[in-house]
Formats: C-alpha cells, sequence, structure tokens
C-alpha cells in the first residue's frame, strides 16, 4: 500500500479510528462455497464531525475480479436516534415483538457490480444510502439520498482489499441524531444481528478532516437525489 492510500484509509476512519472504536458487530462466516458472495464479517462505526465513518471487513473481496457477478450485497441499518418508535415499521414477527431492523433510519447498502461496455466489463463498488421516513413498511422503500463508486467518489468511498472505508453524511436528509446509535446487519441465512455505536452527538464526535492530494481538505458534500426506492 503507498504511503497516501495508507493517509487516506487512516483519515476516513476519522473520529472512529483515532478514538480506538470497536467493531459494533462482528460475525463469523461459515464454510461455504467458492461462489458465494462475500459476507460482512465485522462493522465498525463512528461519528466523524457532521458524517458516520465505516469501516465494513468482508471475508473476501467485496467486489472485482475475485467474486465476477457474485459480489457484495450488504445491507447495513442505522437506528440514528436508538428509537423505534422513527424509522422504518417492519410487521411484528410472530411471537410479536418488533423486528430488529424496526426503527431503522438509515440504510447503507453496499453492492460489488460490473459496469458493462459493449463487449468488456469492469468491476467497481457502489454505495447506495436511502432514509426511511414514518410511513416506510418495507426495507425496499425509503428515499435514495445519495448513490457513491469507488472510481469517482475517492473522498468518502475508498476499498482496500476486504475492507471498505465510508463516509456519510449525515446532513443529507432529515436524520434525528442520538449520542447512540444502533446498528442492525442480516448476514444470509442467519438471524440479524445487533450492535450499538456512539451517535454524532456523543462527547468527542468532532470535525476531523481527510487527507487529500497532499492538503487537508473536508469532504464534498452530496447533493441529494430524486429518487424514492432502491
Amino acid at each position: 500500500m503507498t504511503m497516501r492510500c495508507a493517509l487516506l484509509v487512516v483519515c476516513l476512519l476519522g473520529a472512529a479510528a483515532s478514538a480506538g472504536e470497536k467493531p459494533c458487530i462482528t460475525y463469523k462466516a461459515p464454510v461455504g462455497e467458492e461462489d458465494d458472495r462475500p459476507v460482512a464479517t465485522s462493522i465498525t462505526v463512528g461519528p466523524q464531525g457532521s458524517d458516520y465513518a465505516f469501516k465494513v471487513d468482508f471475508n473476501k473481496e467485496p467486489w472485482g475480479e475475485a467474486c465476477k457477478n457474485r459480489c457484495a450485497m450488504a445491507t447495513i441499518f442505522l437506528d440514528t436516534d436508538n428509537d423505534k418508535r422513527t424509522g422504518l415499521k417492519l410487521p411484528p414477527a410472530e411471537n410479536g415483538k418488533d423486528a430488529p431492523e424496526t426503527g431503522a433510519d438509515l440504510a447503507v447498502i453496499v453492492h460489488g457490480t460490473r459496469i458493462y461496455k459493449s463487449e468488456s466489463s469492469l468491476g467497481t463498488l457502489k454505495i447506495k444510502v436511502k432514509q426511511f421516513g414514518e410511513d416506510a413498511t418495507s426495507a425496499d422503500q425509503g428515499t435514495e439520498l445519495i448513490e457513491m463508486d469507488a472510481r469517482t467518489d475517492t473522498e468518502r468511498l475508498n476499498p482496500v482489499d476486504k475492507t471498505v472505508y465510508l463516509l456519510v453524511d449525515a446532513n443529507i436528509g432529515t436524520l434525528p441524531s442520538s449520542p447512540k446509535i444502533r446498528v442492525i446487519y442480516h448476514p444470509p441465512d442467519t438471524k440479524p444481528l445487533v450492535g450499538f455505536a456512539k451517535g454524532l452527538n456523543a462527547p468527542g464526535a468532532n470535525r476531523v478532516e481527510i487527507f487529500k492530494e497532499g492538503k487537508l481538505t473536508n469532504p464534498a458534500k452530496k447533493k441529494k437525489k430524486d429518487y424514492e426506492t432502491y
């Protein structure tokens, strides 16, 4: 890894890394078939100024030639105010309890995919972020806030080997905030996993800059998209 890349990776973690944040979710992926999609095995989330900083580790490279057409497709839900009364409203389970994703205000979708051009294709990693309003009763509903591509959005998205580093601007949309957030990830063929992390209102959620072209600069703010669903 080059010195510049290493600096970028460290800075993308922002406050979460500097504060020594531990993963809020860990998962030991079972031994599967060679063509199984990559699965997230560790998720770290923390505040970086007005952003949420993510470090997501996979059991194998989440995009590129290694996984070809069977790359990562992982959704991470955030309950940004740790309040199940706001955000996504899923039907209760058979035992009457709320689904773990109920209350999620934000979904971050990590998708390894390919761009096709005439007789060739190129692998890339895309991130889609959407917000759930009070009327959302399905994870398929929601307002898409931003879409990022690893090849063009290097200020905010940086995949390195099996790890994805990501910054999500919390000022886009109308997200509630709290000192604590709830994080939900549902691995394939198993029950959802739930963890907790520091929110934007937590002590120490200070403004942190990232490294770009030899200078410390603020990441550009993404414009809100007009899509309603993903």
